[in-house]
């Protein structure tokens, strides 16, 4: 069943630039989805209309019904790029700003930020400052502060982008193991065709801008996935299916 359908979407901003055009996306319950497309295409665009960062310009978002929280949307957590860390603060007060900003104190928060902690592998680190940490370190403070309000749906805009690849390929694992102890849903924005096919139970390509989704990928293989996936065929072949479709979204002519 959709968690969230987003039917003709349209995003223009105020400076002319259309990000997107007759968007059409459904995200499903449980489902790990990435959004692969060429720079400036809109993935980002659209995970901001789905947290409620954004408006769109036409069309219409909806909802399924058990899912509607306070704001009409269910819990959302979402990862940026870029970990935007306090750099003042202590990793342990990272991750409960959250909390903090729902009117927790940190006395009674004291449990689940240690839980998001230790779900990242950092339960160590909870009195460390930001400048003290690897990117990779800091990357996964930023997934605990996300977890920490216990979100049924999981934003992530390129978050692992500035890795490098081994640090990358760890936390891929790390982010599988998450999301099935979770059982939430995640919505994952990349430009790697491979990243994509090793994460995902869905892949939705789009097209240069204005962006919209023109093929799908579905990749029929349980998460989590171990290292020897990248080996089996199912991976070579959605590798394969997202490269031609990324072709595709370089030249959108040929799919109007």
């Amino acid at each position: 069943m959709p968690l969230v359908t987003l039917t003709g979407i349209s995003k223009q901003f105020d400076n002319g630039v259309t990000a997107l055009s007759r968007l059409d996306l459904r995200v499903r319950s449980g489902e790990f989805l990435s959004l692969l497309g060429p720079s400036g295409c809109g993935k980002s665009t659209a995970l901001r209309l789905i947290a409620g960062l954004e408006e769109p310009t036409s069309g219409r978002i909806e909802w399924a019904k058990g899912a509607k929280g306070a704001q009409g949307r269910p819990s959302i957590g979402f990862v940026f790029q870029d970990p935007t860390l306090m750099p003042w603060a202590s990793v342990e007060s990272n991750v409960f700003l959250p909390l903090r900003l729902q009117g927790s104190s940190f006395r009674d928060a004291t449990s689940r930020v240690g839980e998001a902690l230790a779900l990242v592998g950092l339960a160590d680190f909870k009195a460390a400052m930001p400048r003290e940490l690897s990117g990779g370190m800091r990357m996964r403070v930023s997934i605990a502060r996300a977890l920490v309000t216990r979100p049924s749906l999981l934003l992530m805009d390129e978050p692992f982008a500035a890795l490098d690849e081994i640090t990358r390929f760890k936390l891929n694992d790390d982010l599988m193991r998450l999301q099935q102890e979770m059982g939430c849903t995640v919505v994952f924005v990349t430009h790697s065709i491979y990243e994509s096919a090793y994460l995902s139970t869905r892949i939705a390509v789009m097209a240069a801008r204005p962006g919209r989704v023109i093929a799908e990928i579905g990749i029929d293989k349980a998460l989590p996935r171990q290292e020897h996936f990248r080996r089996e065929p199912a991976y070579l072949e959605a590798c394969g299916k997202a490269s031609d479709a990324l072709h595709g979204a370089m030249h959108p002519k040929d799919h109007m």
